[in-house]
């Protein structure tokens, strides 16, 4: 019909609300990784500094967030899934590979992913911890995933005949410790090695859990 008015699409600038939004969120998290993952870290940030830091206001901050820790959780959240999806994509790539085949390859993927960017170590192993008993739970919850991802992989390789039948999750959880403390050390420049010589170490910590003294590989 001539003359009749068009529905309001809710696009500005050639974006939709949603779309708007979730760049404010990306911004804010954005900005949140350098200022809490560099400096001044994540209590001495404030609201007024991380929106200034995201080129946005701390108007437009209330709209996306409560408060300054519901940034760093999500945050937290947003370093952990990095790094499990370059796992899993690592692991989904070798799927019929020997045990220290893809324990390499997922230590590997998982190295590099959170090395690869300093800020990253200090989220997730730094300015996460004491923060509340809400980012307390939420962490050792992401640790959780990291500890049944082991056990699958013991599992399944116990499944093949290339390691020894166990409960693995006692074992699994105190390894993932290691490997994070063992990341984090080394990204502070504590161990004097290579990322690949600490990627060895922890295949052969692992196969050291998986294969016990006196175990030998039977056939499936």
């Amino acid at each position: 019909m001539a003359g009749r008015l068009r529905a309001p699409t809710g696009r500005y600038g050639g974006k939709s609300a949603e779309e708007r939004k979730a760049e404010r969120r990306r911004r804010f998290l954005d900005a949140a990784l350098q200022l809490f993952g560099d400096t001044p870290g994540y209590r001495a940030t404030t609201v007024a500094a991380l929106s200034e830091a995201a080129g946005l206001s701390t108007r437009q901050f209330y709209e996306e967030f409560r408060t300054l820790e519901d940034v760093l959780a999500a945050l937290h959240l947003q370093v952990n899934d990095w790094a499990e999806q370059a796992v899993l994509a690592r692991a989904a790539a070798a799927p019929d590979a020997p045990i220290a085949e893809r324990a390499a390859a997922i230590f590997q993927a998982y190295a590099a992913n959170v090395t690869a960017d300093p800020r990253r170590i200090r989220i997730t192993f730094v300015e996460i911890i004491g923060v509340s008993p809400r980012l307390e739970a939420q962490r050792l919850s992401r640790r959780a995933r990291w500890t049944d991802l082991i056990c699958a992989e013991a599992h399944a390789a116990v499944a093949r005949g290339e390691a020894a039948p166990r409960d693995y999750r006692l074992a699994a959880a105190a390894f993932i410790g290691s490997v994070n403390g063992l990341l984090h050390d080394w990204s502070a420049g504590g161990v004097d090695a290579t990322l690949d010589e600490v990627v060895e170490e922890l295949v052969r910590q692992l196969l050291a859990i998986l294969r016990p003294p006196g175990w030998r590989p039977t056939s499936p």
